[in-house]
């Protein structure tokens, strides 16, 4: 009976130890499989915070080296960046008194009034009303009249004949001429021109941009480019901006595009941004991500030949 009962204990204790060994493996399968799951979790939240932070990179246009004025200044006087002239105007007829011999960027925002701007902004709303750009991107051009309408243009004196009396008033015209002149005369001060040999050229127009998706060329405004290069009548550009980033939309920053590093002005209703227009300011704007950008485009020939006139209102 004593072998008997030993025998029996061997068995229940190889049976026991036997238990443990199963058990123990199954709580090491247990907790590997939990850290395989823990490790997903982590790979997918490393994933995930990878891609928005990429996301936020191309949103937020991560090549920007420089912030040349933010829109929370409220610039007193003009700040000016000088930059070396490029050559391309010696491939133009020179007119002493007016062809850069100095070149830069400057950025002011005592020219225009808020008020102003806003006023502007009404016009520019009211035009475009008739029309617009099935893409992002729609002009309208107070001197020839063109409008963005569809993926074409169309003459808005024309196409709204005696109802633009209803549409434009004798003080919007008379408010946009002043401002231009304003502006003419913040370019010859700052570059030390003689204001009478500064001439408006075309094409001067309104431009409002949103995040549409681009339908034909014309509504690609993102590419860089150089005014001189493109118009060859362009010696001084400014642009006038109608609303404010990062309240009105975001996006659409104008990025000087440097040798060194990419430098942008934001975007302030009111503010007067102004550049020589050679290859020494190479530029592009910023795609729109949301919400509607406003501006004026208003360019200066040093070329009699190419000025025109004021608008008139038909």
């Amino acid at each position: 009976m004593v072998a008997q009962r030993r025998a029996n204990a061997k068995v229940n204790g190889a049976a026991a130890i036997e238990k443990k060994i199963k058990r123990g493996n199954a709580q090491r399968q247990a907790s590997s499989r939990k850290r395989t799951v823990g490790i997903l979790l982590l790979c997918a939240v490393v994933t995930a915070c990878a891609v928005l932070g990429w996301s936020y990179f191309v949103a937020n246009d991560g090549d920007i080296t420089e912030t040349l004025v933010s829109r929370r200044d409220l610039l007193e006087q003009p700040r000016v960046f000088p930059v070396p002239c490029s050559e391309d105007y010696d491939n133009y007829q020179r007119f002493p008194g007016c062809t850069p011999q100095s070149c830069g960027r400057a950025v002011t925002d005592t020219v225009v009034t808020r008020e102003e701007a806003s006023t502007l902004r009404l016009l520019a709303e009211r035009g475009l009303s008739l029309g617009g750009s099935e893409g992002g991107a729609s002009i309208l051009d107070l001197h020839s009249g063109a409008l963005s309408m569809g993926k074409q243009f169309v003459n808005i004196y024309k196409y709204s004949g005696e109802q633009i009396k209803d549409v434009f008033s004798k003080e919007d015209f008379d408010l946009y001429r002043d401002v231009r002149g304003r502006i003419q005369g913040m370019i010859a001060e700052t570059f030390g021109l003689d204001p009478a040999r500064l001439y408006l050229t075309k094409p001067t127009f309104f431009s409002r941009i949103n995040s549409t998706e681009a339908k034909t060329a014309h509504d690609e405004y993102w590419h860089p480019h150089i005014d001189k290069v493109t118009y060859g009548s362009f010696d001084y550009t400014s642009l006038l901006y109608l609303s404010d980033f990062g309240t009105d939309f975001g996006g659409g920053r104008f990025i000087f595009m440097d040798a060194t590093g990419n430098r942008t002005v934001e975007p302030r209703a009111g503010r007067v941004s102004f550049f020589s227009s050679g290859s020494e300011n190479l530029h592009r704007v910023e795609k729109v991500m949301w919400g509607t950008r406003y501006a004026i485009t208003v360019s200066f020939t040093c070329d009699p030949q190419h000025a025109i006139d004021n608008p008139t209102l038909p």
